[in-house]
């Protein structure tokens, strides 16, 4: 496992790196990458051999009590960075809590002003959700000639501006795979086909946390009907405990303190004499 210092100069060991990353380039499915917000999540995540998590700027210390190893990026909330000065300041605070790189969909002068810092900046590509009224709705990008030449200069533009990843979702996979072979960027295919070096899901789709799958993605597991099992317990619990109270059954007297009787009399006396 490569061994590297972080953003805070501590010497740290990661199951990928920007470097690794670069060398992949070319190598379909090289690495994995997955959501995550919560300790818990980054956990699991490592455990399954995940190299790679993406969460939000605000919960990369949260992330990295769950996993020191895993490559993380931090994402770029449109609302909790708008100017240039307080990008670069959620960007340093990010990568100074463990992050390892960053990732926006802003324009691209602010592209620049991150990578100008020496910050391995990911951009996204494709369908940005945020920005699909642009498209008119929920689409792949890329399906007619005009819009994948479009496309295939906004990736080279991306590149020129520095950044060494991007998040390509939503590409058909024929697209794709011509765009990669193409492009000095490594790429991250979130529904957009296998010749990417890295594939992304969310993991709540992949856990089964989501009334709806994706067509993109693949449920493996079902968390869903766990969650749904823990509320009706805990509705059941709580309803047993207001119910108890009610007719009288709780606290009962192994469930409270005792007094011995004589403190308690020597007590009233004093108060009431």
């Amino acid at each position: 496992m490569p061994r590297i210092f972080d953003w805070s100069a501590r010497p740290a060991n990661r199951l990928a790196t920007v470097g690794g990353l670069r060398a992949a380039k070319g190598h379909s499915a090289a690495f994995a990458q997955v959501t995550a917000n919560t300790a818990a999540e980054a956990a699991a995540a490592e455990a399954a051999g995940i190299e790679m998590i993406v969460c939000r700027a605000r919960n990369v210390s949260e992330v990295r009590k769950g996993s020191a190893q895993v490559f993380v990026t931090a994402a770029l909330g449109f609302a909790e960075a708008i100017t240039t000065d307080e990008i670069l300041r959620t960007a340093f605070k990010a990568l100074t809590d463990g992050a390892d790189a960053v990732i926006t969909a802003r324009r691209l002068d602010i592209v620049s002003l991150l990578a100008a810092e020496n910050i391995p900046v990911m951009g996204h590509l494709g369908f940005v959700p945020r920005k699909s009224t642009w498209i008119g709705q929920v689409r792949s990008v890329g399906k007619t000639a005009q819009e994948a030449l479009d496309l295939f200069h906004s990736f080279r533009r991306l590149e020129e501006a520095g950044a060494f990843a991007v998040e390509a979702e939503l590409v058909p996979a024929r697209l794709m795979a011509e765009i990669t072979a193409r492009s000095g960027l490594v790429t991250i295919s979130l529904g957009s086909g296998p010749s990417a070096e890295v594939m992304f899901l969310f993991s709540e789709d992949i856990c089964g946390e989501t009334d709806k799958v994706p067509r993109h993605a693949r449920r493996y597991g079902d968390l869903a009907r766990l969650h749904k099992q823990m509320d009706e317990e805990r509705r059941a619990a709580l309803s047993a405990f207001r119910s108890d109270i009610r007719q009288g059954d709780f606290p009962a007297p192994e469930e409270t303190a005792g007094l011995d009787e004589q403190e308690l009399q020597t007590f009233l006396s004093r108060i009431d004499g």
